[in-house]
């Protein structure tokens, strides 16, 4: 099935079936949240599981995503597809333009640059006229898919998320598969090797670090749709953490990992609240478990234990 294993194609359709069934028994928009940071986090993913690059900054991408998405779709009148494929073009343009500054460096000094432009725009986002600063861009209209298709009802609007999202997922699983993803694990493991064999990695890192700043801009783009609003949260380097966190929790250069990482930390946040302050004390103590017990992630660890690729 679309070049996934048999245990690969098992789990997709488990996920699918519940992508299908759960808004008949859970809050859709709580679904459509989660959905979107499951993209976002299978999009960073694919930048630090398959090209071994830790961004601190992947807030930029996500966040100007989705101040582009709410200003085009409430100033321009834009239509969704338009709005949101917008707040992916932009989340690409600003990944060229960081990535290419960024990839030549390796290591912790990658992640501090990353980290240093995220929060130079953060600074503009808070500054610029257009994003409304501390109030940010509110009563953003979903519109009407492709000028026909109200996106008002939520059940609707979950539709197009779930598309999103899964048109993003498969895109993500072919790349990693594709002769392209190869070299890209390849620049992962030995670097010095990939470069030895004649690969230009610096080229291979930017188009990853392009794809995977794109696909987090899609998924700013659908959450500020989703919710009539583009905020600072979204740009500021909290969410940077936030999404390393999926990413290690549910399991590091794991297909599904992500997915399940956004699943146990959107869970965790929507749940827990009801403890007010002692929320970021409960997720911490969670967090400290997950790491120490479930070392290679909670897929990771399943995978390892049952010897399948997941």
């Amino acid at each position: 099935m679309l070049g996934f294993s048999r245990a690969q194609s098992a789990a997709f359709l488990v996920m699918l079936a519940l992508i299908v069934a759960a808004p008949f028994t859970l809050y859709p928009v709580f679904l459509m949240k989660l959905l979107c940071f499951a993209l976002f986090a299978c999009a960073f993913n694919l930048l630090i599981g398959y090209v071994g690059l830790l961004s601190f900054g992947h807030a930029a991408y996500f966040g100007m995503g989705s101040y582009i998405a709410a200003w085009t779709a409430k100033t321009w009148h834009l239509t969704p597809e338009l709005a949101i494929i917008a707040g992916g073009l932009t989340g690409a343009a600003l990944g060229t333009v960081f990535g290419w500054l960024a990839i030549r460096r390796q290591g912790i000094y990658f992640a501090m640059i990353t980290l240093a432009l995220a929060q130079m725009n953060y600074f503009f986002c808070l500054q610029a006229p257009f994003t409304g600063g501390e109030d940010g861009i509110q009563q953003v209209p979903r519109g009407a898919l492709f000028g026909i298709l109200p996106l008002d009802n939520d059940m609707t609007m979950y539709a197009v998320v779930a598309v999103i999202f899964l048109a993003g997922f498969l895109l993500i699983h072919r790349v990693v598969h594709s002769p392209f993803g190869q070299v890209l694990k390849a620049i992962r493991e030995n670097e010095p090797r990939a470069i030895s064999l004649g690969y230009r990695t610096d080229n291979y890192k930017l188009l990853a670090f392009i794809l995977s700043a794109g696909l987090a801009g899609i998924a700013g783009g659908a959450k500020a749709l989703v919710f009539g609003i583009a905020t600072l949260t979204d740009v500021h380097f909290a969410m940077s953490g936030e999404v390393v966190l999926m990413t290690l929790v549910g399991g590091m250069g794991t297909v599904f990992g992500p997915v399940v990482g956004a699943l146990i930390t959107n869970s965790m946040e929507y749940y827990l609240a009801q403890f007010g302050s002692w929320v970021t004390i409960t997720q911490g103590a969670i967090f400290v478990a997950c790491v120490l017990l479930f070392r290679r992630g909670v897929i990771g660890e399943i995978a390892a234990k049952l010897r399948i690729s997941l």
